[in-house]
């Protein structure tokens, strides 16, 4: 036995029957109709308008499909179709599982709730205790020392110490928990002698301002900008690099 595929021209439903059979059925609607008819309608189904009109099934045993294997597999198929389409659309949905654990289900004890609440407050109130006090005091320690910084370069270089729109001092930047780094700029020509004797009189502003003993000279550090170079000076030593830039445009002109 030989099997030919076909359309339903009523639902659009593949079809397969017999190649001895004049008539072919659609195990999805019932029809009954020729199967010359459903062959053509495969070959160019876009040429067909499909009604989808509801047949009501025959009580004949005669049946106009094919099933080569499983006789009754089209019919078991179409019945579990029909018994699935008549639950209502709330049996449809999807359930939760009732031995999985939903997130409605799990809560925290209400005194571990408030523990954690208490445990965050605490340790940001002690954050804020500690590191408030330290601002305010480096703070104040800076704009004391803002105030009078004119008197560590006077007489020794020329250092811009205006304000720029943003806040910022044009000239030098002090910076650290005690203000202990100062870095300045400047467009003389500084000396060992000059770079130390402005490291003395930051350190004695500073420990004016602070309330520092001659101590605590040893924690501050002076970055001194000068055209030919950088000075780095500490209570213990005071060291010059020369700017790669200067002693390249040095020796160009020399060699000119």
């Amino acid at each position: 036995m030989a099997t030919i595929q076909g359309m339903c021209k009523n639902c659009g439903s593949l079809i397969v029957f017999d190649n001895r059979d004049d008539k072919c059925e659609c195990v999805f609607c019932h029809l009954v109709f020729p199967a010359e008819e459903a062959v053509k309608i495969l070959e160019n189904p876009g040429d067909y308008t499909f009604p989808n009109e509801k047949i009501e099934e025959t009580d004949e045993t005669r049946h106009y499909y094919a099933t080569p294997v499983y006789p009754d597999m089209v019919e078991k198929a179409v019945a579990r179709d029909k018994t699935s389409s008549k639950k209502d659309d709330s049996d449809s949905k999807l359930k939760p599982n009732e031995f999985e654990v939903q997130a409605k289900d799990v809560k925290a004890p209400k005194s571990l709730v408030i523990g954690l609440i208490i445990g965050i407050t605490a340790a940001v109130a002690i954050v804020v205790a500690i590191a408030l006090p330290m601002y305010l005091s480096r703070t104040e320690l800076k704009n004391k020392i803002t105030t009078s910084i004119g008197q560590v370069f006077e007489g020794t270089i020329k250092v811009d110490t205006s304000v720029s729109d943003d806040g910022y001092s044009k000239g030098y930047s002090v910076f650290g928990q005690t203000c202990q780094n100062i870095k300045v700029a400047t467009t003389d020509d500084v000396t060992q002698e000059k770079a130390k004797e402005v490291f003395s009189k930051y350190c004695d502003l500073r420990n004016r301002s602070g309330n520092f003993t001659s101590d605590a000279d040893s924690k501050v550090t002076l970055e001194l900008y000068t055209p030919k170079g950088i000075y780095t000076v500490t209570n213990a030593s005071a060291e010059f690099k020369e700017d790669e830039f200067f002693e390249t445009k040095a020796t160009t002109t020399e060699q000119g």
